[in-house]
This record gives structure tokens, C-alpha cells and sequence, in this order.
């Protein structure tokens, strides 16, 4: 099945009292290449996710976003310098003795003093954060893969229909070629005729001469490989698997082929088709660049 490397997709799920969000978006690259933005406290599901991926994901520069949050249970302790909270309170009363202010110290006056309070995030095991995390990223990657495939399927049917397209072409420049050669090796023919026309000269040997030079601009072999770089193209896409290297080198035969008749054609028409093909080969490959 054909593949894009462009692609998005997000799962949100809570897990045992956590909420925990995994989105993937990507863009095509010609190797993989995977990174992932997770909270600083979660930063070992990095490698953890990158190793989940990448058997499922085979070329494109992949984003990744984890996002958790804990909606049940205490996700933080509170600690309290209580040393440091005997030395403000006594020097508060102390500042009322000495002023003569009356000692209305509450708990909630020492809330004010913020350093005699220290937040530490409660540690939570790798392990048991990974099989909460894995499930979410599998229903990501699932939507992300399907968003690929969908993308991958319109591109293969416009390059199915622009290669059905350039073998009509090809068809084209197999109807016209062999009338091409006969014009101009009769046009060669005449030609030397007018060079030798006051020698004596063997008859067949000049038109053995005008058919060796008019065979210089047949193009049947290249027609040949063409069709079957062509029906090669329509195998690979309709193969499973990552195709998207093999098409682009089968893309650079086709058009090296297709050069190659241009540099021979000695007629017009052959040669506007020759532009025309060049043209759908180029949209083809532009195609091609972004499908893994």
C-alpha cells in the first residue's frame, strides 16, 4: 500500500487518574527521523516512544507530542521547612513585643513567608508511566498511519493516471517513429545522390550508407524500456511496503529514456510529445518526494 510521509494524528485517553495526550504530525525527510516533546519529568519516554515507532513508521521527520497531566490523586508533596518556620514566627512575636502590637499570628499569616515551602513532584515508576503512555501512542499512530495511507492512495491514482497518460504518448511516438525514419533516410538518400551525382557510384552502397545513419534516430528500443519502466512503476505501487526510493530511481530511467528520444526525434511532433511526457515525469517525481 502506498504510503505519504505527511500525516497527523492525536489520541487523548485517561489512564488510572492521568490525562495523557499524544499527537504526531510529519513531513516527508529522506530517512526517519523522530522527535518527541515530553514533560521535563517524563523526559525517558523519549527513547521509549522513538523505539515504538520507528518498526511502524519507515522514512519521514516525525513530531511528537506527550502531554500528561493527573486529575486524580496528589500529583506533588508539599514539604515545610519547619525550622524555618519557628525563626519567623518568633521573630514576628518578638516585633509585636517590642512594639506593643497584639499577637494575632495565624497559620494563614505564615503562608506569606513562601521559602518555608519546598513542592516536590512525586515520583512515579518509569515502567508503570510507559503502560499508561504505550496504548495512547498506539491509538495515535493508528489515526497517523491512517492519515498517511488515505494521503498515500490519492497520490498513487494521480500518478497511475499521469503514467496511463504518458504511455498514450509513448504510444504516440511509436505510430509516428518508423514514418519519421523513412522520410529522412529517403531525404538522406536524395541528399547523397546530389553529393556523388558526378561520380561513379554503387547504388547500394549508398543506400546502405542512408540506412545506417537513419537507423541513428530510431527510437523502437527506447520505447520498449520505457513501457517497461512504466509497467514497473504500476507494480511497485500496487506493492506493499515502503516504495518510495524505488520509484524515484525508476522515475530518473524514465526520464533518462525519454531524453534520449528527444535527442534523436526529427519531428515535430514527436518532439512536442517528447516536452509534453518530460512534463508529467516531472510532476510525477514531484509526487514521488513525498511518499515514504
Amino acid at each position: 500500500m502506498t504510503m505519504s510521509m505527511t500525516g497527523y494524528g492525536r489520541s487523548q485517553q485517561i489512564m488510572d487518574g492521568h490525562d495523557i495526550t499524544v499527537e504526531l504530525r510529519s513531513v516527508n525527510h529522506r530517512y526517519f527521523e523522530c522527535a518527541v516533546r515530553a514533560p521535563r519529568a517524563y523526559g525517558y519516554l523519549e527513547e521509549k516512544l522513538k523505539t515504538h515507532f520507528q518498526p511502524k513508521i519507515s522514512r519521514g521527520k516525525i513530531e511528537v507530542g506527550v502531554f500528561i497531566q493527573t486529575v486524580e490523586g496528589p500529583s506533588a508533596e508539599v514539604q515545610i521547612n519547619q525550622a524555618l518556620a519557628k525563626e519567623y514566627l518568633q521573630a514576628l512575636r518578638s516585633m509585636g513585643t517590642n512594639l506593643g502590637i497584639a499577637d494575632d499570628i495565624t497559620v494563614s499569616c505564615m503562608t506569606r513567608f513562601s521559602d518555608i515551602f519546598t513542592v516536590l513532584k512525586v515520583q512515579e515508576d518509569e515502567d508503570y508511566i510507559w503502560n499508561l503512555v504505550r496504548p495512547v501512542a498506539d491509538k495515535a499512530v493508528e489515526k497517523f498511519l491512517e492519515m498517511r495511507c488515505a494521503e498515500g492512495e490519492r497520490m498513487k491514482k494521480d500518478i497511475l493516471d499521469r503514467a496511463s497518460h504518458i504511455q498514450r504518448m509513448v504510444d504516440f511516438v511509436k505510430e509516428h517513429s518508423p514514418e519519421t525514419v523513412r522520410v529522412y533516410q529517403e531525404r538522406l538518400y536524395q541528399k547523397l545522390k546530389e553529393i556523388l551525382e558526378e561520380r561513379q557510384i554503387d547504388e547500394q552502397r549508398v543506400l546502405t550508407e542512408a540506412a545506417i545513419f537513419a537507423d541513428r534516430i530510431a527510437v523502437d528500443e527506447e520505447t520498449v524500456r520505457l513501457e517497461s519502466h512504466l509497467s514497473a512503476l504500476r507494480d511497485i505501487l500496487c506493492s506493499n511496503g515502503p516504495v518510495g526510493r524505488k520509484l524515484d530511481f525508476l522515475v530518473q530511467e524514465i526520464n533518462r529514456e525519454t531524453n534520449t528520444i528527444g535527442s534523436k526525434a526529427q519531428d515535430i511532433e514527436i518532439a512536442r510529445t517528447v516536452v509534453d511526457i518530460k512534463a508529467e515525469i516531472e510532476k510525477i517525481r514531484e509526487q514521488i518526494q513525498n511518499i515514504e
